[in-house]
């Protein structure tokens, strides 16, 4: 039997073009998404044969939902060999906004919990099979608050830590844990920015080089690499130089805005 990847966040994007690219190497998908018509559509639309994919309904801030999908995806088509925990949300946030606050709990319910929800009904079946990959999904604005953007980058923090932590507890499992960390990406996501985005990817060049980043067992990979070396620049940069820098940054747009 072909091997299986499980896929969150499949309705649109990343996740999509992560899913084709692992089809196209063979694959099973198992696809998760609150939007199955479109995943179903999308599915069809591409060809995909209907004995390699079966689409799970779930909303990965509800961690009974996404349980109950990955178990549901374990007893049809077994334990996966590869878990992308892809979904998530990006909506800028005014702390002084009292709406603003249930946005930053929907962001981290949805971006962080989501994350080890996905992880949490395979990860018995692969520590006894001795083998298996866990991809997280994180950003490269995880590395450096950016105005507007507290709770997407709070949240984005730590799928990093939470990624790190989770790696060195399975280690000796036999199980990988990898943080992949996007820059700006052509995504339905991203097309509402109101800002610049340097070196902004096609979805489809991402998803080729997530993929070999995955096939290696990399446990950290940002894409696209220039988007690294600015994030480590940024870190490296005194607070009061990095704030003057973003002083007057367009913020990213709030909830109903446009």
């Amino acid at each position: 039997m072909s091997r299986l990847v499980f896929i969150t966040g499949a309705s649109s994007g990343i996740g999509q073009a992560l899913a084709m690219r692992f089809y196209s190497a063979g694959y099973r998908l198992a696809l998760a998404a609150r939007r199955t018509a479109e995943v179903q559509a999308w599915a069809e639309a591409n060809a995909i044969s209907a004995g390699r994919f079966q689409v799970y309904s779930a909303d990965v801030s509800d961690v009974d939902s996404i349980v109950a999908a990955g178990q549901t995806c374990v007893a049809a088509q077994g334990v996966p060999d590869v878990v992308i925990a892809n979904a998530g949300i990006s909506i800028g946030m005014d702390t002084s906004v009292r709406s603003d606050l249930d946005v930053m709990a929907q962001t981290f319910a949805t971006n962080n919990i989501g994350v080890a929800a996905t992880f949490h009904p395979f990860m018995a079946g692969m520590v006894a099979r001795g083998s298996g990959t866990l991809v997280g999904i994180g950003s490269v604005a995880g590395i450096r608050g950016l105005p507007g953007h507290g709770a997407y980058c709070a949240s984005k923090a730590a799928v990093i830590s939470y990624c790190e932590s989770l790696r060195g507890e399975l280690r000796p499992s036999g199980v990988k844990v990898v943080t992949i960390c996007p820059g700006y990406i052509d995504t339905p996501l991203t097309q509402e920015n109101r800002y610049a985005m340097p070196f902004l990817m096609k979805a489809d060049v991402f998803a080729e080089k997530a993929f070999a980043t995955i096939q290696a067992g990399h446990s950290y990979r940002v894409i696209p690499w220039q988007m690294g070396v600015v994030a480590k620049l940024l870190r490296l940069l005194p607070n009061a130089v990095f704030d003057k820098a973003l002083s007057g940054r367009a913020r990213k747009h709030r909830q109903g805005e446009r």
